[in-house]
C-alpha cells in the first residue's frame, strides 16, 4: 500500500515513539475537567473552560502544582480514572505513540478519601484496553510524592504491592527543591526488593547534587528532567558514559520557567554531547502540548534536522522498559520509517 507522503506538518506525529513521562493526572483537559465535575457534582474554582485556560500561566513549578491538585478533586470513581487515561492513550496513538509508561500519583487521592484500588483499576482497565484497540503497550509507574514524608511513601507502597503485577517501577514527583532524592532511600530499597524498577524526577529545579542522589542513592536507572546536569561536567560523563537516559519534556520547562523559551533549551546540547534523551510531554493538558508537539516545537525552535528526531524516537525505545526482543521491533519500525522516500528527500 502505498503511504502519504511526510511533510514538515505530519513528520513529529508520524514517527514512532514511546513516551517515558507523562503524568496521568497532567492529561486532564478543561473540557474532561468540566464532564467529572459535573457528573461527581464538584464545584469548581472556574465559570469556564476558558476561564481554566487562562489560569494555565506559571511562575515556577509549584504554581503549577496548586492547580494541578486542585484539579485532581473532580476524579473520584474508577470510571473517571478510565476516562481519563483513556482520552490520554486516545490523543498519544493519534500522535505516534507506540508504547507509554504512565506516572501516577495516589497519594493525591487517597489523601482526598479515593482507596488507591480504584484508582489503580480505572488506569489498569484502560491500559490494557489499548493494547488491543490501540496497538499502545504501556506500563505503569507509582510516583511518591516528595513533598509528602517517606513514612506516607511506605504506606502507599504498602498498598500498591497487591497490585504488584499492574505496576512497573516507582518515581518520585511533586516539588523538587527542598526534598532531595535520598530523603526517599529507604523505600525505593523496599520497592526494589519487591522487584519494581526505579526512575526520579532530578535536575530539573533542583541541582544537579540531586541527580548524584537519585542515581546512588535510589538507585534510579533513568533521570526524569535532568537538564541541570550539565552544570556539573562530571555527571555528564556519568551519564553519557552509562547511557542512563534522560526524560525531557521542553514545552513543560519553558512553562515552568526552566528555561526563558524553547529557543534557549539545552536539548540539542544534551544531544549533542552524547547524552540518551528521549522528549515527552510530562502535563500536556497544562503545559498546551502532547509529545509530537513537544517534538514539533524543538525541532522548529532549535533548528533540529530529521535525523535528530529520529535519534530521539530511537532513543525514547532504547530508554524504555520494554523486553529486548520488543525494543529491537520498535527500533526496526523507526528504521523503516526513516527508509521512506519522502522521509529520506527531506532529511
Amino acid at each position: 500500500m502505498t503511504q502519504p507522503p511526510v511533510n514538515d506538518e505530519t513528520f513529529a506525529a508520524r514517527l514512532p515513539k514511546a513516551e517515558l513521562h507523562l503524568h496521568i493526572e497532567g492529561t486532564l483537559e478543561p473540557e474532561l475537567m468540566f464532564e467529572l465535575a459535573r457528573r461527581n457534582r464538584v464545584s469548581l474554582p472556574y465559570a469556564s473552560v476558558e476561564d481554566v485556560r487562562r489560569a494555565y500561566v506559571f511562575s515556577d513549578l509549584q504554581s503549577f502544582l496548586d492547580i494541578y491538585y486542585a484539579g485532581c478533586a473532580v476524579l473520584l470513581t474508577e470510571q473517571d480514572f478510565y476516562d481519563l487515561t483513556w482520552a490520554y492513550l486516545t490523543r498519544a496513538a493519534a500522535q505516534g505513540v507506540r508504547h507509554a509508561e504512565v506516572f501516577f500519583d495516589p497519594q493525591t487521592h487517597t489523601g482526598r478519601g479515593v482507596p488507591f484500588e480504584l484508582v489503580v483499576t480505572g488506569i489498569h482497565r484502560a491500559l490494557e484496553e489499548a493494547r488491543d484497540r490501540l496497538q499502545v503497550t504501556s506500563g505503569l509507574i507509582l510516583c511518591f510524592l516528595r513533598h509528602l514524608s517517606e513514612e506516607a511513601a511506605m504506606r502507599t507502597l504498602a498498598e500498591a504491592l497487591p497490585f504488584r503485577d499492574w505496576i512497573l517501577a516507582v518515581g518520585l514527583d511533586s516539588s523538587e527543591v527542598g526534598h532531595p532524592p535520598g530523603k526517599f532511600k529507604t523505600v525505593y530499597e523496599h520497592a526494589r526488593e519487591a522487584g519494581l524498577l526505579a526512575v526520579a524526577h532530578a535536575g530539573e529545579e533542583g541541582p544537579p547534587a540531586y541527580v548524584w542522589e537519585a542515581l546512588d542513592l535510589l538507585n534510579a536507572q533513568r533521570i526524569d528532567h535532568g537538564v541541570r546536569c550539565l552544570e556539573d561536567e562530571r555527571l555528564v560523563g556519568r551519564l553519557v558514559e552509562q547511557q542512563i537516559p534522560l526524560t525531557v519534556c521542553p514545552i513543560s520547562n519553558v512553562k515552568l520557567r526552566v528555561f526563558p523559551n524553547l529557543s534557549a533549551h539545552n536539548l540539542k546540547r544534551l544531544l549533542d554531547r552524547g547524552l540518551l534523551v528521549t522528549v515527552n510531554s510530562d502535563d500536556p493538558a497544562y503545559f498546551g502540548g502532547y509529545v509530537a508537539d513537544n517534538l514539533q516545537a524543538v525541532a522548529s525552535a532549535l533548528d533540529l534536522s530529521r535525523a535528530q528526531l529520529l535519534t530521539l524516537a530511537r532513543n525514547s525505545f532504547v530508554a524504555s522498559f520494554l523486553p529486548e526482543a520488543e525494543k529491537r521491533a520498535h527500533l526496526e519500525e523507526v528504521d523503516w520509517f526513516a527508509a521512506q522516500p519522502s522521509v529520506k528527500t527531506i532529511s
